[in-house]
């Protein structure tokens, strides 16, 4: 992984966080159901990048970052649900729900620049 690219970076670390938290919510919550779809949607953002980084062409590119776009948007439904319920707090829920919004940013911005060029 590069260090100096930053979305690779980022949703690396956040799929690292998303693994906790569903550990938290599986072993402490007792909750299975919409912790796993927050697991595969949450690590699923950090693939997609991946996969687009090693795409074929720059079409390919663009239709990997749209995937982990659309990703990032379940991932946060997810958690907003999951806080909602009660098996997040607020304070548990805000960082995951501030990284989930800069990811967006980022991977927004980033198709905007494709298109735009």
């Amino acid at each position: 992984m590069r260090e100096d690219n930053v979305v690779q970076v980022k949703s690396y670390a956040f799929a690292v966080r998303i693994v906790k938290v569903y550990q938290f919510l599986s072993e402490h919550q007792k909750e299975f159901v919409l912790s796993r779809q927050l697991l595969r949607c949450g690590t699923s953002i950090g693939a997609n990048i991946e996969e687009a980084i090693g795409g074929q062409s720059g079409k390919d590119f663009f239709a990997k970052l749209t995937i982990a776009y659309k990703e990032a948007r379940e991932t946060h439904y997810w958690i907003r649900l999951l806080r909602d319920t009660g098996y997040l707090t607020s304070e548990q829920s805000e960082s995951l729900l501030d990284d989930t919004t800069e990811l967006l940013k980022i991977i927004g911005s980033i198709q905007k620049t494709i298109r735009n060029s």
